[in-house]
């Protein structure tokens, strides 16, 4: 473990002490360099960013790839880096610690452990598991020596469960008693359902996912949110452009999209 991670551990920390920070999410080297040279104060990988990169599903990356993906990350900025790493590629929690320390040998400075099993038939482990799973992940980081940032993840909003709200209330805050140190369910939207998630699991920080149609940065903060995020928004706002731009050369022969793309120079400047 480096100095170079604690220093990166330690602004993390301090980032989520007070106020509310935008944790964009970068899908490969060059969009993150980019978000740290517009000012951003961390950063966080995306799993479906990363997945899409590779023409894969979300689910698919297994875990050598997606740590080697988070060590290229790590050391393409100074800036700290949060881990979406799922389920932590594995379902037991003895696993789950296993691969938290080796997660945590990337360099990263947070790292996130969700509840989604990928089984579409019970698409959420049994409470008890993971909480054990959280359990696990915590001393996997209280043994390393390097106090990570342990994010909880309740993906209840996404298995479409008509009681998505009251499960994520009840998961978060038994994962908070685990040991994670941020809260985070993807799917939270409404201001009365920020509101009470914050309180309850009051005074661990809250991640928020915001896409278009959410709360801005002052509105998410007055709410008590601590850090927002946006998944694989930006690079699904990449694959648009480029999407678009594709589509008409093949299918009018034409090149006007081309217009909206950014000068090569200004890339080279930045990337110089």
């Amino acid at each position: 473990m480096s100095e170079t991670q604690r220093v990166a551990v330690e602004t993390f920390r301090t980032l989520h002490a007070e106020g509310c920070f935008v944790l964009p999410n970068p899908w490969d080297v060059g969009s993150a360099v980019y978000l740290h040279h517009l000012g951003f104060k961390a950063l966080a990988t995306t799993s479906s960013g990363f997945s899409f990169s590779k023409a894969m599903l979300d689910e698919a990356p297994t875990i050598d790839p997606t740590l080697e993906h988070f060590r290229e990350i790590v050391q393409a900025t100074p800036l700290p880096v949060n881990a979406d790493f799922r389920n932590g590629h594995a379902d037991a929690p003895e696993d789950v610690g296993e691969n938290v320390t080796r997660c945590i040998a990337t360099g990263v400075a947070g790292l996130s452990i969700e509840d989604s099993t990928v089984n579409s038939a019970e698409p959420l482990y049994d409470i008890q598991l993971a909480v054990e799973r959280i359990k696990a992940a915590r001393r996997a980081i209280d043994a390393s020596g390097m106090p990570v940032v342990l994010t909880g993840r309740c993906e209840a909003f996404l298995t479409r469960d008509r009681n998505a709200f009251i499960v994520s209330l009840q998961r978060l805050a038994a994962y908070a008693d685990a040991g994670a140190d941020c809260l985070y369910a993807p799917g939270i939207s409404t201001k009365e359902e920020i509101a009470t998630v914050v309180k309850a699991v009051h005074p661990r920080p809250v991640n928020l996912l915001v896409g278009a149609a959410g709360p801005s940065l002052a509105d998410a903060g007055a709410l008590g949110v601590r850090r927002i995020s946006v998944g694989g928004g930006l690079a699904r706002t990449a694959w648009s452009g480029f999407m678009k731009a594709s589509k008409e050369m093949a299918e009018k022969g034409t090149f006007g999209e081309l217009a909206n793309g950014y000068p090569g120079g200004e890339l080279n400047k930045m990337f110089s």
